[in-house]
C-alpha cells in the first residue's frame, strides 16, 4: 500500500510538548493532537515502544503502546505521521500516547549517528540535508538566519522603504571593485553579466522618485573563496534620497541593534571569542586617524611604501597610492576594530562612488563599519552630479584595474535627469549572520556553499 500523500492539520511539535510540560507525570491528558517528523530515535519496552519524533520546532516522544497503536513497524530516519493524546510519563517526559501511527515515507539509508552528530566538515557543507537531520545548532544557526533577514525587511518596510529588484543579468557591471562572471545570451548576441552589486540601478530608482528603496538579492564575483568570501553571497543595498552619510550611519546603528533585539533578545553576542555589543552607537573613527596613530599616514606614495616595507609588508602587488592605504588598513587598523566601528572619510582614490567633504575634495563621505576585525558594509553619500560621476568613472578606467568599475553611460544619462541627495548601504547577510550565530567561517551560514568538484 503507497504512503499517503499528505497529513492535514498537523501541530508543531514544540506546543504539543508544551501542552504535555503541563501535565502531571504520569497523567494522561484528553486533548488529541497531530503530529509529524522524522524519527530520531527508538527505544523498545515489551508490548512499549518509545519513538524519538523530530520536526523543525523540536522533538517529542511519541509513546506507543501494541495494543493501542498497533505493530510499530517503523525505522530509523523513517518519517511519520502519528495521532493521539497528551501525557507525560512517570519520569516526567512529555508526550504523546499514539493512537494512530503512519509511515509517510521510509529511508533507504542508514542516517549518520545522531547522538554524536554529523561532525565532518566536508560531509556537512556538501550534504547540507543530513547536517540539519542530525545536527541540532545547525538548524538553529539557519533558523536564526531567516528570522534576521525577516527582521531587516520589518525595519526597512516600518520605516517607509520600498523593496524591489532589479537586474541580475546586466549588459555592464559596477558598484564595486570586483571581477565579474561572464556569460552570453544567444537570442541577443551579447555577453552579460552576473551583477557584482544592485548599485546602479537601485539609484536610477532614486532619480524615478522611490525615494527609499532596498534590494535583498544575490551578487557574484568571480574571485577567491575564504572564510568570508563566498564567489554567491547575499548582500542587502539600500539608499535614502534626502539623505547623507551621517543620516545613514545613525541607520545601520539602529537597525543591527533593532534586529538583534528582535532575533536573540539581546544586543551582546559572542564573535571570535570577543563579547561584543551591537547596542548604538558605536564607536567612529576617522581613516586618517587610525592611520596615523599607527605611523602608516602618508599622502606621499613612495614614503607610505617605505613605511610598510619597514614592518615588513610585502608590497609588491600594490601598484598604486590607494591600494597601498587598503594594505595598510586591513594589516593594521581592521584586525583591531574589536567593538563595533564605523571607519569614516576616505580617500577620493579609493572611492569613485562618493561624494567629496565640503572643505577637502580629497577625502569623501564613506565608511565602512567593523566588528570583531571584520567588515560588515560599505557606505556612501552618493554622487548626484552627472558630470562629476562621468568624471569619475573616466578616472577609474584610466586606471585600467583588472576589478575596476566599468563606465556606464546609461547611469550618467539618468543622472542628468536629476537626483535628490542620497545615502546609499551595502550590508553583508552572510556576514551579520555570521556576527549572529557566532560562526567564524561563512560556509556555517550558506547552506549550499561554493566547493571544489569532487574527484
Amino acid at each position: 500500500m503507497p504512503a499517503p500523500k499528505r497529513f492535514p492539520d498537523r501541530d508543531e511539535i514544540a506546543a504539543v510538548r508544551a501542552g504535555a510540560e503541563r501535565l502531571a507525570a504520569g497523567e494522561e491528558g484528553t486533548e488529541r493532537r497531530r503530529v509529524a517528523g522524522r524519527v530520531l530515535g527508538r527505544r523498545g519496552h515489551g508490548k512499549l515502544v518509545f519513538l524519538d519524533l523530530v520536526d523543525r520546532s523540536g522533538q517529542l516522544q511519541l509513546l506507543c503502546a501494541a495494543d493501542r497503536s498497533g505493530p510499530v513497524d517503523v525505522n530509523l530516519g523513517d518519517i511519520v505521521g502519528a495521532t493521539g493524546v497528551l501525557a507525560r510519563t512517570r519520569r516526567g517526559e512529555p508526550s504523546l500516547a499514539v493512537d494512530e501511527l503512519e509511515v509517510l515515507a521510509r529511508t533507504r539509508q542508514p542516517l549518520p549517528d545522531h547522538y554524536h552528530g554529523l561532525v565532518d566538515t566536508e560531509t556537512r557543507y556538501r550534504r547540507r540535508y543530513l547536517d540539519l537531520l542530525v545536527n541540532e545548532e545547525t538548524r538553529r544557526d539557519f533558523l536564526i538566519r531567516s528570522r534576521m533577514v525577516s527582521a531587516i525587511r520589518r525595519y526597512l518596510d516600518g520605516h517607509g522603504f520600498v523593496e524591489v529588484e532589479t537586474p541580475v543579468l546586466q549588459p555592464r557591471y559596477g558598484g564595486a571593485f570586483a571581477r565579474p562572471f561572464v556569460t552570453h545570451h544567444n537570442e541577443l548576441g551579447t555577453d552579460l553579466y552576473l551583477r557584482i552589486a544592485t548599485e546602479l540601478y537601485l539609484k536610477r530608482l532614486i532619480v524615478g522618485g522611490l525615494e527609499r528603496v532596498y534590494e535583498i538579492g544575490k551578487d557574484f564575483r568571480n574571485e577567491g573563496i575564504s572564510y568570508k568570501h563566498q564567489p554567491e553571497f547575499t548582500m542587502l543595498e539600500w539608499y535614502e534620497a534626502y539623505a547623507d552619510y551621517r543620516d545613514t550611519m545613525a541607520r545601520i546603528e539602529e537597525l543591527v541593534e533593532v534586529v538583534a533585539l528582535d532575533v536573540l533578545g539581546t544586543t551582546r553576542m559572542t564573535f571570535r571569542h570577543h563579547e561584543v555589543d551591537v547596542k548604538a552607537p558605536w564607536r567612529r573613527l576617522r581613516l586618517e586617524d587610525a592611520l596615523a596613530e599607527r605611523g602608516l599616514w602618508a599622502r606621499d606614495e613612495a614614503d607610505l611604501r617605505a613605511r610598510l616595507e619597514a614592518r615588513g609588508v610585502d608590497t609588491g602587488a600594490d601598484r598604486t597610492w590607494a591600494q597601498l592605504v587598503d594594505h595598510a588598513l586591513s594589516h593594521f587598523v581592521e584586525p583591531e576594530l574589536v567593538a563595533p566601528t564605523i571607519l569614516h572619510d576616505y580617500p577620493v582614490e579609493l572611492s569613485p562612488w562618493a561624494r567629496t567633504l565640503d572643505d577637502d575634495p580629497r577625502t569623501v563621505e564613506r565608511f565602512e563599519y567593523f566588528v570583531c576585525g571584520m567588515e560588515l558594509g560599505n557606505a556612501y553619500t552618493e554622487i548626484n552630479d552627472a558630470e562629476e560621476q562621468a568624471a569619475r568613472f573616466a578616472g577609474g578606467e584610466a586606471e585600467q584595474a583588472e576589478d575596476a568599475p566599468q563606465g556606464d553611460p546609461d547611469y550618467v544619462e539618468a543622472l542628468s535627469f536629476g537626483m535628490p541627495p542620497t545615502g546609499g548601504l551595502g550590508l553583508g547577510i552572510d556576514r551579520l549572520a555570521m556576527l549572529f550565530t557566532g560562526r567564524e567561517t561563512i560556509r556555517d551560514v550558506v547552506l549550499f556553499p561554493a566547493l571544489r568538484p569532487t574527484p
